[in-house]
């Protein structure tokens, strides 16, 4: 019985949502030769380092109030989190994915492929709560390997654990990314000055966040250099190629970061980072696509955990 109330669920919530990521697949497909051809960023063959900036001034969805987004951002990672249902964290991945590359229009193929990192960290951190070892094979495992210690076994119980600790991991991880690939990082900021964050604090982040663009940028010119030199022909040239690279990358960061400083100093920097803000007023419609599927997901929370406490 109580498998039957998960696949009710499961098959209440997947359509609406499905229809949704068809619309995004669709048009991100109609849009993906334009995006090609005029926006022309990304991470391939050495384009601009400001990627995740890049991205969010690109974003459609990016003239949306920066304090709602973030906020809202916020509350989905909390209602994967608070929530612990697979089910609702399905929902968020694919409602996010819908936002990020339907509304916010941003090409599939980058999302995939920004999402792709943290999903190799999932996998890998997530095999030993998968597998199990026994000296005998367990009749109720759903698989027994064996091996010359005894049986790696893998049972319902591991097995539901890593699929909903994929869901809330991974539905965090898309609240977040479609907060940071549709907010420039100069809005953020600019929210959490008005949150009233530490001030050191949040010019501290900002630099950071700078600098880590620079040795991103800094790696990539040396590395086209060594490429256009044949560096990387062979394994011994490559491996020299690597060893110089890595031993100056540090050393002509900080020479970039210190003119980056003194760009900053001839702007009449005082310690104090401003940036302009752009007025952005919460419309109507952005607090559609906020409100509505807020309660669609509590509702689907209640619904699940209900039906759990009813088969206990």
């Amino acid at each position: 019985m109580q498998y039957q109330y998960h696949l009710i669920y499961l098959l209440w919530l997947v359509p609406p949502l499905a229809l949704l990521v068809v619309g995004g697949i669709r048009k991100s497909w109609i849009h993906r030769g334009e995006a090609h051809h005029h926006h022309g960023f990304g991470h391939k063959h050495g384009e601009g380092t400001l990627s995740i900036d890049m991205y969010a001034y690109h974003s459609k969805i990016g003239g949306w109030n920066a304090k709602l987004k973030i906020g809202y951002g916020m509350l989905l990672l909390l209602i994967c989190l608070i929530s612990n249902d697979p089910y609702v964290s399905f929902g968020v991945i694919l409602y996010t994915f819908f936002v990020t590359v339907c509304l916010g229009e941003l090409d599939m193929d980058h999302y995939i492929g920004l999402l792709g990192i943290p999903l190799a960290f999932m996998i890998a951190g997530s095999i030993f709560i998968l597998f199990n070892f026994s000296k005998t094979p367990f009749a109720t495992a759903l698989v027994n390997i064996p091996t010359h210690w005894g049986y790696v076994i893998i049972t319902p119980k591991t097995a539901k654990a890593t699929v909903n600790l994929w869901c809330k991991a991974f539905g965090a991880i898309s609240a977040m990314y479609m907060m940071s690939l549709s907010t420039m990082s100069n809005e953020i900021f600019s929210v959490l000055r008005d949150a009233h964050f530490p001030k050191l604090i949040i010019e501290l982040m900002n630099l950071m966040y700078r600098f880590i663009f620079i040795l991103m940028d800094t790696q990539r010119r040396m590395k086209n250099s060594a490429e256009s030199r044949l560096g990387y022909t062979t394994l011994k040239r490559s491996i020299n190629s690597f060893g110089s690279t890595a031993s100056n990358l540090f050393l002509v960061s900080m020479k970039r970061g210190n003119q980056f400083y003194d760009a900053m100093e001839a702007r009449c920097y005082n310690g104090d980072l401003r940036f302009y803000e752009e007025k952005k007023p919460v419309t109507k419609k952005q607090l559609f696509w906020v409100l509505v599927p807020t309660a669609y997901f509590v509702l689907v929370w209640i619904m699940t955990f209900q039906g759990v406490n009813i088969n206990v």
